[in-house]
């Protein structure tokens, strides 16, 4: 038996202690999602890349004054959209900045110019125009939002999404990847997933590793997810994601964490969380991803045939086939599943339930299954 003080104290854990940490990850993978390893086919909509954080790790966000700094229009949303939908994807996922509007004239005027005052005002519109006009179901990645707001995206979209990334007001410090990133403080961010909670809406969240937090402080965010996961059962997916250096920020010069840190941080997770919340990591930020499954991962997350992966946009999505020959030869299956995992499928909106009962099949995993 691996209790939290053990998960605690594998800071440092040998080889042997490695081992087993990942054993018992993946006996309780099997034991709660079985042979399976899922991935979610999308289209990545980035319908503003400004935002008023500057995060020291950013290559996503474009400054006023940058040519590329931009709002999508409603036609760019639906050819996006329309181009997935024709290569079989069933998931919009809208990722954006958190509120440019508050530091930057230059947003506030495109936003005038679209009809809009706010960009979540904007992205209700966005959902509502793909949910209309397309068979794609939205996610939207918004950031902080208020009860109020969460309430709204609701109604337009199956399941939303923000990292955590981790729980440490430290790293808003002076010299640490989130100083002068308003949005980044913890609390703001666990309100989000709180409320998310309380009105029922399936959350997809995680913690970024190796941006200075403490082997603790990851323990310390996976059991505050937890948490509101127990008080609400609304977290479906919990992201372990491994911080990459980029050219041109901050942290350019940054050790990256080891692939023994990914892994060991992995089984921590799937010890840590509740068993009903599906532990993923992306496969294109690491060469030898299928050692992921021993660790007890059961999802890829979001591959996207059309578009890259525009928060790491320098790693190239796996081919589909090959993410399928790995995942089988450590003796899984692939599968792919929509935006919203099964177990919350039959308490979707209203409006969002005929869409999506339309894409999934009597498991509640995808009708159309694209896995090669």
């Amino acid at each position: 038996m691996i209790t939290i003080e053990d998960v605690y104290a594998a800071d440092r854990v040998s080889e042997a202690g490695l081992a087993r940490l990942r054993q018992r990850a993946c006996e309780i993978r099997d034991q709660h999602w079985g042979r399976e390893i899922t991935y979610s086919r999308k289209v990545f909509i980035p319908l503003t890349n400004m935002c008023r954080n500057t995060c020291g790790y950013c290559v996503f966000v474009k400054h006023p004054g940058d040519p590329a700094a931009n709002y999508l229009t409603p036609d760019d949303v639906l050819d996006i959209a329309r181009r997935g939908e024709r290569l079989g994807c069933k998931e919009a996922l809208f990722s954006l900045g958190e509120r440019p509007e508050r530091r930057y004239p230059e947003a506030a005027a495109i936003l005038k110019d679209l009809g809009y005052a706010t960009t979540v005002d904007y992205l209700v519109d966005a959902c509502r125009l793909v949910l209309e006009h397309t068979s794609l179901i939205p996610h939207v990645n918004a950031g902080t939002l208020t009860e109020e707001e969460v309430a709204r995206l609701g109604e337009v979209s199956a399941s939303m999404g923000m990292m955590l990334e981790n729980v440490s007001k430290r790293l808003s410090k002076p010299g640490l990847p989130h100083h002068a990133c308003p949005d980044k403080a913890p609390v703001l961010r666990l309100r989000t997933i709180e409320a998310a909670g309380r009105l029922g809406v399936p959350f997809t969240t995680g913690i970024l590793i190796g941006i200075g937090e403490t082997w603790s402080e990851r323990i310390d965010s996976l059991i505050a997810i937890n948490e509101i996961h127990l008080r609400h059962g609304n977290v479906q997916e919990v992201i372990v994601q491994n911080f990459r250096a980029k050219a041109g920020t901050a942290m350019a010069e940054w050790i990256e964490p080891s692939r023994h840190e990914m892994l060991k941080t992995l089984a921590a997770a799937r010890i840590v969380l509740d068993p009903t919340i599906s532990l993923q990591a992306p496969p294109n930020l690491d060469e030898e991803f299928e050692d992921y499954i021993d660790s007890g991962i059961n999802d890829w997350g979001g591959i996207s045939p059309l578009t890259r992966d525009h928060i790491n946009p320098e790693r190239a999505w796996p081919a589909l086939g090959e993410l399928s020959r790995r995942t089988s030869a450590k003796g899984y299956r692939l599968a792919e599943r929509l935006t919203v995992y099964p177990r919350y499928l039959a308490e979707c909106r209203e409006a969002l339930a005929g869409p999506l009962s339309r894409l999934a099949r009597a498991d509640g995993l995808a009708r159309e299954q694209f896995t090669s």
